[in-house]
């Protein structure tokens, strides 16, 4: 009898499942422009929760940190189903292949299917240099030592050894 409840159970997890999935699709056909319409690449690129804002879409395209197809490309470039989209995000470069073109800002799972993410992993967290720590009121730097950080870092001027 205990193992016909747990089966009762685990099917109506499948069942919630199945549901919250077919939600999830029926969300992106809702978000899908009428009639083929492309979407602009900003706010296609917010809408898949690759930046927070619309208006942070527009500036990294207009800063040349968005390139469709090997491309940089203004805010209103219009994104089709198959481009490859570039995004440098500080160091590290989001490649994503467009799957399917939306125009609302969905749901993380929702969005996840919108694009194939081609993206090379981000580099473990010892490969990057921690920041400087200083002792605690040991005061501003001097310029003795922030050269001497600069260096440390490969950050050195046309001057430095």
């Amino acid at each position: 009898m205990a193992s016909e409840g747990a089966d009762v159970e685990r099917n109506d997890e499948m069942v919630d499942e199945n549901v919250d999935e077919e939600k999830a699709v029926a969300a992106a056909e809702a978000a899908r422009p009428a009639g083929g319409e492309s979407v602009r690449v900003d706010s296609w690129i917010w809408s898949v929760r690759l930046v927070k804002t619309r208006s942070a879409g527009a500036t990294a395209c207009r800063g040349g940190h968005v390139r469709v197809n090997g491309e940089r490309v203004k805010p209103a470039y219009a994104v089709r189903v198959g481009d490859e989209v570039r995004l440098r995000q500080g160091i590290r470069e989001r490649v994503v292949v467009v799957k399917r073109v939306i125009r609302k800002r969905v749901g993380a799972p929702v969005a996840a299917e919108c694009y194939v993410d081609n993206s090379p992993p981000p580099p473990p967290r010892e490969a990057i240099a921690p920041a400087g720590v200083r002792d605690r009121g040991a005061g501003r730097p001097t310029k003795r030592d922030r050269r001497e950080m600069e260096r440390l870092r490969g950050l050195g001027g046309p001057d430095s050894p």
